[in-house]
């Protein structure tokens, strides 16, 4: 059974606390041996990467077979229906729509002293998206990262999906061909990771490495950060919902496993101001357990991490719920919008009881990779920026150099940097001079 909280108890904040501390990582001691799979991924490159894909995924390849070529791509997207083609290209449309808008401005201006000033932005020149391959193999996550590099402008866009026996998903090439990735290699884990960031014979390095995975896959991304850019390292997912009486409990039960179902350390939260309604929504997520099909893995979730947490008002659950930062947060109250503004924390918000969750992981437009394990708190999901970079720019006119050199040399000096100081106090000397 998952924990039944009331805010009124006595010892309520000890048990929410508790909760907030749970440890759902699956975050076995892998380090030392991702450690060495990098190491010999970058002393024997594609031998390195061959040898590792065959003991780990059962599968044996060829340097010239580590991508999948033109021919092998179309001849399994035709194996797609017409209708799952029409779902994800709608899917993509969307996702690529509510992108665009996030392009950011370049700016440039004079100010009062007469500097030039500005930024200007700049995609990276080539990002690798990790797909999870097998039973966790999901179309919708190569969307959604692959249009927002798009979108930004990244000129070469790989993906690495591991195909463990050779198993490869078809939906998962047509949402490379939709988001117009360059090339798909048939590769995972952490030799993937090594392989993207590092380069081998055959597999060119990126500047950014981006997407979901396992430990392995977590692990590497951490290691190789520095060397390229990575987007976070995602948590188990996770759901709160704030839902007051006035809703349909099966809505709300369905809302919760669709989180756990995700993963037996997924996370699934009610916050509710009616204790009735908790005990209706506890009730019929037993009973969709009875018949889910990835019920072995939602049930453990549910028991495991689940919570239903009673508070006095909305007030108070928007207090809790900031506490939490969780990355997907639903408000199915009378105004969701007011309630949402005392929302400080959280990955994405959906808004009303006409709103689940899931339509967020497909086709509402916004981003499905988001912070988790309250890392909401200060960071946001995956967008166009992450495959962004902002230069600023400045250019000194004699006058603005006249104007605010002497102060840049005299914190110079103040830092003991003479030749700081030096190369500003040089250009003023021959402004002094009269020599431009």
């Amino acid at each position: 059974m998952p924990q039944f909280l009331d805010t009124q108890d006595a010892g309520f904040e000890a048990a929410f606390t508790a909760l907030l501390g749970m440890k759902r990582e699956d975050s076995p001691d892998v380090d030392a041996v991702v450690a060495g799979i990098i190491a010999d991924v970058r002393a024997r490159g594609d031998a390195a990467v061959i040898e590792l894909t065959s003991r780990f995924d059962k599968l044996d390849l060829k340097a010239d077979r580590l991508a999948f070529s033109p021919e092998e791509i179309a001849a399994e997207v035709a194996k797609v229906t017409d209708d799952d083609r029409a779902a994800l290209e709608l899917a993509a449309a969307r996702i690529r729509a509510y992108h665009e808008r996030q392009m950011p401005e370049d700016a440039r201006w004079q100010d009062s002293c007469g500097a030039t000033l500005g930024w200007r932005w700049t995609p990276v020149s080539a990002a690798g998206l990790y797909v999870p391959g097998g039973l966790a193999s999901y179309p919708s996550s190569v969307l959604m990262n692959a249009i927002p590099a798009k979108v930004a402008g990244v000129e070469r866009l790989v993906i690495a999906c591991p195909t463990p026996g050779g198993v490869v998903n078809p939906l998962v090439l047509l949402a490379a061909q939709l988001s117009g990735v360059d090339t798909v290699y048939r590769i995972g884990g952490a030799q993937a990771v090594a392989a993207l960031a590092y380069g081998t014979e055959t597999i060119r390095g990126v500047d950014k490495i981006t997407g979901p995975g396992n430990a392995f896959v977590a692990a590497a991304k951490r290691r190789v950060f520095g060397k390229v850019g990575i987007d976070m390292i995602a948590g188990p997912s996770e759901i709160l919902v704030i839902a007051d009486a006035d809703n349909d409990p099966d809505w709300i039960a369905l809302d919760l496993l669709s989180q756990a179902e995700h993963d037996e350390s997924a996370q699934s939260i009610l916050v509710t101001t009616d204790a009735g309604f908790g005990r209706a929504v506890v009730a019929a997520i037993e009973g969709h357990l009875e018949t889910l099909e990835r019920r072995a893995i939602a049930a453990a979730s549910w028991r495991d991490f689940g919570a239903v947490i009673v508070v006095r008002d909305l007030d108070e659950a928007a207090a809790l719920s900031n506490r939490v930062a969780p990355e997907h947060l639903e408000l199915c109250v009378a105004d969701p919008d007011d309630l949402a503004t005392k929302i400080t924390h959280a990955g994405a918000i959906f808004l009303g009881g006409w709103t689940p969750e899931a339509i967020g992981d497909y086709v509402g437009g916004p981003n499905h990779v988001l912070p988790t394990a309250r890392s909401a708190r200060f960071s946001s999901g995956l967008s166009v920026m992450d495959f962004l970079k902002r230069t600023t720019i400045a250019r000194m006119t004699p006058e603005a150099l006249a104007a605010i050199g002497p102060a840049a040399e005299r914190l110079a000096i103040s830092e003991s940097l003479q030749a700081h100081g030096l190369s500003v106090r040089a250009r003023l000397d021959r402004l002094n001079g009269g020599q431009r």
